[in-house]
């Protein structure tokens, strides 16, 4: 099960009001999908994780348009990491 909520993320982001919820929530279940699928136990998923990822798709619109460095590491670890 995830602890992690949209909450806990529009916390980490400063994200106050509803307005924004609906773009947030595909973006947090894109992210929490991806860590699913790279191997990640739901019970490691932490919102700091999907924060940082959250945050990196938010962001699609500078130009970027993939996940931080630090996402993949920190995604990298915790697919290793014993739940």
């Amino acid at each position: 099960m995830i602890n992690v909520t949209l909450t806990d993320i529009k916390n980490a982001l400063g994200i106050t009001g509803d307005y924004m919820n609906s773009t947030l929530q595909i973006y947090f279940d894109e992210v929490v999908s991806y860590l699913v699928g790279a191997g990640v136990a739901e019970t490691n998923i932490t919102s700091g994780l999907v924060s940082r990822g959250v945050a990196d798709l938010w962001n699609y619109g500078s130009g970027e348009g993939k996940l931080s460095e630090y996402f993949m590491q920190r995604a990298t670890q915790l697919s290793y990491k014993k739940s």
